[in-house]
């Protein structure tokens, strides 16, 4: 089968396609016919070997993809050959490797069934950013710790960078559970996107009245952020939060610290709850799965333009181009053709 790899860290020049062997699937484990893969900024980081050394000899990048059960190990019962299913954190802490290639193995609760009408490339879009923003919208103070519909009915949600795949899966999944959603971009292109999204509101955060614009939506300000960029978002975080509000911080774009004020935060009763999606644990992740998958039974999740997510695609012989795609931070879900559909 086609695979691609890398033995070393460094830029996408590392990413090298080879012919390998298939492994079978072991007591637990699923094989899968890799139909779209998906690239996150978690895949460049890690090919940078900003995670530490590489785990295997031989790494096959990228954790998130969509494709078609190809076999099963023991004591699976939840899918079959045949099934059309969407994975996340392939490769991570196993061996089978990541979805850049025509199978890989991974363990069974990786493996999620597609629901009839879903495509593959919603399935490869879903992962990393969906579970990120699910996990993101279920740890405020006073909950919900799922998400449906009306979930989040009478709450206010802050998305920072609506246009972002993460920000994208937050907008969809808080609309589908009842919230009114503001989101935070940079111009009128984004704001675009965000709005096709489903928020209700867009607000560029180069405006010197962001703050007042937001507090002008929500007089007594949002429940919960969702952030990309606290550092950059501090102060006007802080500014908008309600009282008992959730500032839910998923990534360190734009610096690695951030300065708190406390006395605000003493008054406000705020909240910072800090989320990686690798660590979790099962019970958050085995969550996240389920209530996305009901959000697709009900159409929540689409993506494409005019949904207000942008899919550049990519061979897999050109994963290095898409890769260097996502570190340059080009605007969409980039996707990656591995086989036929």
């Amino acid at each position: 089968m086609k695979a691609i790899v890398y033995t070393e860290t460094g830029d996408p020049s590392v990413l090298t396609l080879v012919e390998r062997e298939a492994a079978a699937p072991a007591a637990g484990e699923v094989r899968v016919r890799i139909v779209v893969s998906a690239v996150n900024p978690t895949d460049w980081k890690s090919r940078r070997g900003n995670r530490g050394s590489l785990p295997y000899a031989e790494n096959v990048p990228n954790v998130d993809g969509a494709g078609v059960v190809d076999a099963v190990g023991d004591g699976v019962t939840h899918v079959a050959p045949g099934d059309r299913v969407w994975i996340f954190l392939a490769g991570y802490q196993h061996p089978g490797g990541g979805t850049a290639q025509e199978l890989t193995v991974l363990p069974a609760e990786r493996v999620v069934a597609l629901p009839d009408g879903i495509g593959f490339d919603v399935g490869a879009s879903l992962g990393v950013p969906a579970m990120t923003a699910h996990r993101a919208l279920t740890v405020g103070e006073g909950g919900p710790t799922r998400l449906s519909p009306g979930a989040l009915a009478g709450k206010t949600v802050l998305v920072a960078g609506g246009a972002g795949a993460v920000g994208h899966a937050a907008i969809q999944l808080a609309r589908w559970a009842g919230a009114t959603v503001i989101t935070t971009i940079s111009g009128p292109s984004k704001a675009a996107l965000a709005l096709a999204a489903g928020a209700h509101h867009a607000v560029s955060y180069r405006a010197d009245d962001a703050a007042q614009q937001i507090r002008a939506i929500a007089p007594d300000g949002v429940d919960l952020i969702v952030e990309v960029s606290p550092t950059a978002n501090v102060g006007l975080d802080n500014a908008v939060l309600a009282n008992h509000g959730t500032i839910a911080i998923y990534a360190n774009d734009g610096g690695d610290e951030i300065t708190v004020p406390i006395l605000p935060g003493i008054v406000a009763n705020i909240r910072y709850q800090f989320l990686l999606l690798y660590t979790v644990g099962p019970a958050a992740l085995a969550a996240a799965a389920e209530d996305i998958t009901a959000a697709l039974r009900d159409g929540a999740l689409p993506v494409g333009e005019e949904a207000g997510l942008p899919l550049p695609r990519f061979p897999l012989e050109r994963t290095a181009d898409a890769h260097a795609a996502v570190e340059g931070a080009v605007v969409g879900k980039v996707l990656i053709d591995v086989s036929e559909g």
